[in-house]
């Protein structure tokens, strides 16, 4: 199987790389003979202004840019898509926003137009949301913050889309906690993902 490890932090050293890093290990280790690639949002500098090439787009009057079309077949040629990112205000950061907003364009991530049916496009792609957290799993359930992003984020992004979110997690205490522990727990999530492959278990037969 192969996993786009898709990241958005500013630092190269943050733990939110680590966490990326740890997760494709743990793949390779529950699935031997996958891959991974890590799409650092920021080191690559993808632009994430919705800008008028885009709407043309979603009003189907253009294709996508190069650089949303590039991303579009980063993620045709996976069978995972893993977003691993630093939870800001409660959310994502804008430019994991701003690349989903561009790369989840109309007509390659659904088709929607207002005279026709909602058509879910990626209902075949497999999505591991994993939030780094600084406040404590306390704060997330006293005020609802954990269920608010698993609305706005699994739901109302990839099931509007028809892909399926196998892991929704948010590691958290990552400003007081040892980070071998957060490291520990992402290298877990990688052996899931993998886990739960019907490539690897293809493979594995």
């Amino acid at each position: 199987m192969h996993a786009l490890i898709v990241v958005a932090h500013p630092e190269p050293v943050s733990l939110s790389h680590g966490v990326a890093a740890e997760i494709g290990q743990g793949m390779s280790q529950a699935c031997p003979g996958s891959s991974f690639e890590i799409a650092d949002l920021a080191a690559e500098g993808f632009d994430p202004r919705f800008n008028a090439a885009d709407l043309a787009v979603h009003r189907r009057k253009a294709p996508p840019p190069a650089d949303v079309a590039a991303e579009q077949a980063r993620i045709d040629r996976s069978d995972a898509l893993v977003l691993v990112y630093p939870v800001y205000w409660w959310s994502m950061p804008g430019l994991m926003k701003g690349w989903i907003d561009r790369v989840f364009a109309n007509g390659w991530a659904f088709d929607f137009s207002p005279d026709a049916t909602l058509e879910k496009k990626l209902q075949h792609l497999r999505v591991h949301l994993v939030g780094v957290g600084g406040a404590d799993a306390g704060t997330y359930a006293r005020h609802g913050y954990a269920g608010a992003m698993r609305t706005q984020i699994d739901h109302g992004i990839f099931d509007y889309c028809g892909a399926r979110v196998k892991v929704s997690e948010l590691l958290l205490d990552s400003e007081t906690a040892d980070p071998a522990a957060t490291l520990q727990a992402a290298r877990r999530i990688g052996q899931r993902v993998s886990a739960g492959s019907a490539a690897c278990e293809r493979a594995a037969a």
